[in-house]
């Protein structure tokens, strides 16, 4: 049997898949403008004089890795600093006004570790790395990336 398709269905390329937690704004890999879009999105995330280092723009992988250290120092430093600050704030401030930094720290800390998990899929982009979608089985957000030999034409 012979099946019709509209002009132009094959043409059509699906979506490039891109996992949870993917940062907006960044093409996905493997389409046009993903390495451009994922410098400009790296750049945003670390220190303004990161951009004076032509050798970051030239390696985004290398752009990637500064920002998952200084993010994961972020990180750990927002956790510090929720830990100690009671004991360091509270003879300076109100109760209330300790309430408001712990609210800070946590909304904070948050974005943070939101911001890590995207520099460290958009590294793994970089590396050239493949996601695909879990059907389940693996954590529920936690992407895998796709086995060697497994794209089409490949034999198992």
């Amino acid at each position: 049997m012979e099946y019709m398709f509209e002009r132009g269905y094959a043409e059509t390329v699906a979506p490039a898949y891109v996992p949870t937690g993917w940062p907006p704004g960044v093409h996905p890999p493997g389409t046009e403008g993903f390495e451009q879009t994922a410098v400009k999105w790296l750049l945003d995330v670390v220190p303004p004089d990161y951009r004076l280092h032509g050798v970051l723009m030239r390696h985004p992988v290398a752009l990637a890795s500064l920002a998952r250290h200084h993010l994961a120092a972020c990180v750990e430093g927002a956790r510090q600093g929720y830990r100690a600050a009671r004991a360091e704030l509270g003879q300076d401030l109100p109760p209330a006004g300790i309430a408001a930094v712990l609210s800070a720290y946590q909304t904070e800390g948050k974005r943070l570790v939101a911001t890590a998990r995207a520099v460290d899929l958009v590294s793994q982009a970089l590396k050239g790395e493949k996601f695909v979608p879990q059907l389940g089985g693996g954590r529920a957000g936690s992407p895998q990336p796709a086995p060697a030999g497994t794209g089409p034409g490949s034999r198992l």
